[in-house]
C-alpha cells in the first residue's frame, strides 16, 4: 500500500467522523480494515480454498445480474434503481451513462454526493456453499474497490486501484462460499472526496445452481391443500377478516410495488404460521419474451425488494400467467429460488376451476389474487377444501 494512502486510511479511521459511518456502509469498514492491517497495493486477491470436486467439474459462467448495466429499469422497478443493483446514494448519486463505457453501451456512473459517501453499489450473489468463485470488474477513476462479503468462509481482501491514469482497468478477486451459505454480498465502491468513478462488465464466475424446479403440486399424501394469492394491488378489509377468521396460512405474490403500497396489510394477512411472501416478478411480463439476462433481473430484483420489505428472502417464484421456460428455471436459480411454482386449480374472480379429474387432491394448490372479490373466493375455496377432506396448510415448509 503507498504511503500516501495509508495515511489517508489511519487518519480517516482515527478522526471521530470516521466512526459515525452510515449504517448502510457495512462492508466498507472492513474493506478498510483489510486495507489498513497491510495489504501490499493495488492487486488481485490472493486465491481462496480451491473449489470442490464437484463444483470445479461444472462449467464457470458468469452470475451477476445486470453484469454490463444494459438493461433498462422496468417502469414497476423502485424509483430511480438500477436494475440488479442497489446503490446507496440512489440516483443521485449512481445511475447508468452511456459515454465512453468499456463495452456495450452503458456502463455504470457513480458520484458520490458528499464526504462520507464512498457511493457504494451492491447486489445479492447466489452461491454453492464451500466453492471458490472469481469476481472483476473493470472500472474507471481513483481508489475504485470491488469485494465480496456477508457469505464467504473467511474475510476476503477487496481488489481495487490508486487511479486507472483515465482510462479503464480490471479489478480481480477470488472468493470462497463459507459452509451452507448460498448468496455473497458483491459490492463495488469508490473512497472518501475522490470524486466519480464508472464500473462495466462485471462478472463472478464460477459454477451456477442447478435450475429450479418447476412444480404444479407439491407431492404428498398429507391431507393438505395451499392457498396462493397473486398481484397485491386491491387490499380489502373483508378478505383480512376472512384470513384472520380461519387462521388461514397464506403464501402471497406480491409484486414488489404493489407490498410496498400496503406493506403493513400483507405483514397482518401472512401472520398465521406456515405463511410467506414470495417473489412474483417486478413487472408481471411474459418472462418467455425476455433473454435470460433480463429474466434475471425481474426475479432477483423482486426478490431484493420484499427482502427489505419483509425481512426473509423468498425461496418461491409463481411466474406471470404460469409463462415460463428452461432460462426461467436458472433465473430463478440463480436468485435463489428453489422452485417455480404454478397451480392446479384457480379460484380467482368467482371461479372453482379444477385442473384434474375430480375434487381438490392432497398437495393441491389453489390460485387467488389480491382482488375485491378475494373475500368470497377464499370462502369458495375452503368450502371446496372441506368437501376434499383437506385443510390449507403452509406451501414453503413442505417445499424444504
Amino acid at each position: 500500500m503507498s504511503t500516501r494512502l495509508s495515511g489517508r486510511l489511519s487518519t480517516r479511521l482515527s478522526t471521530p467522523g470516521f466512526g459515525r459511518l452510515p449504517a448502510r456502509l457495512p462492508a466498507l469498514a472492513a474493506s478498510a480494515a483489510l486495507l489498513v492491517a497491510g495489504l501490499a497495493g493495488p492487486a488481485v486477491a490472493a486465491p481462496s480454498a480451491p473449489a470442490t470436486a464437484a463444483a470445479a467439474a461444472a462449467p464457470a459462467v458468469n452470475l451477476a445480474t445486470n453484469p454490463g448495466f444494459e438493461i433498462p429499469a422496468s417502469s414497476l422497478a423502485d424509483w430511480g434503481s438500477v436494475p440488479g443493483w442497489r446503490c446507496s446514494g440512489g440516483p443521485a448519486e449512481a445511475a447508468p451513462t452511456t459515454v465512453a463505457p468499456h463495452s456495450g453501451s452503458s456502463a455504470l456512473a457513480v458520484t458520490p454526493a458528499g464526504d462520507e459517501s464512498t457511493g457504494e453499489c451492491v447486489q445479492t450473489v447466489s452461491v454453492q456453499p464451500g466453492t471458490t468463485y472469481t469476481a472483476s470488474a473493470w472500472v474507471r477513476g481513483k481508489f475504485v474497490f470491488l469485494g465480496a462479503t456477508g457469505g464467504t468462509d473467511r474475510p476476503t481482501a477487496p481488489a481495487w486501484t490508486e487511479s486507472t491514469n483515465g482510462g479503464w482497468q480490471k479489478l480481480t478477486t477470488r472468493f470462497t462460499a463459507a459452509p451452507g451459505a448460498t448468496t455473497v454480498r458483491l459490492a463495488v465502491h469508490g473512497w472518501y472526496q475522490q470524486g466519480p468513478f464508472a464500473v462495466d462488465d462485471v462478472r463472478v464466475d464460477g459454477p451456477a445452481p442447478a435450475p429450479a424446479t418447476a412444480a404444479a403440486s407439491v407431492p404428498t399424501s398429507d391431507k393438505v391443500v395451499f392457498f396462493t394469492v397473486d398481484d397485491g394491488w386491491q387490499t380489502t378489509p373483508e378478505a383480512e377478516q376472512v384470513i384472520a377468521a380461519n387462521k388461514l396460512p397464506i403464501t402471497a405474490f406480491p409484486l414488489p410495488m404493489a407490498a410496498a403500497n400496503n406493506p403493513d396489510y400483507f405483514r397482518r394477512v401472512t401472520a398465521a404460521p406456515g405463511s410467506s411472501i414470495q417473489d412474483h416478478s417486478v413487472s408481471h411480463t411474459d418472462l418467455t419474451t425476455l433473454s435470460p439476462a433480463e429474466q434475471q433481473v425481474e426475479i432477483c430484483d423482486a426478490r431484493d425488494s420484499l427482502t427489505r420489505l419483509f425481512g426473509t428472502a423468498p425461496t418461491v417464484f409463481r411466474p406471470p400467467y404460469f409463462a415460463w421456460n428452461a432460462d426461467t428455471l436458472q433465473a430463478a436459480a440463480n436468485c435463489g429460488m428453489r422452485t417455480v411454482l404454478t397451480a392446479d386449480a384457480d379460484f380467482s374472480w368467482g371461479a372453482s376451476n379444477i385442473w384434474h379429474e375430480g375434487t381438490l387432491s392432497p398437495g393441491d394448490v389453489v390460485l387467488l389474487h389480491w382482488t375485491d372479490t378475494l373475500a368470497d373466493d377464499l370462502r369458495r375455496a375452503l368450502a371446496a377444501a372441506e368437501v376434499a377432506g383437506l385443510k390449507p396448510a403452509g406451501l414453503a415448509s413442505y417445499l424444504r
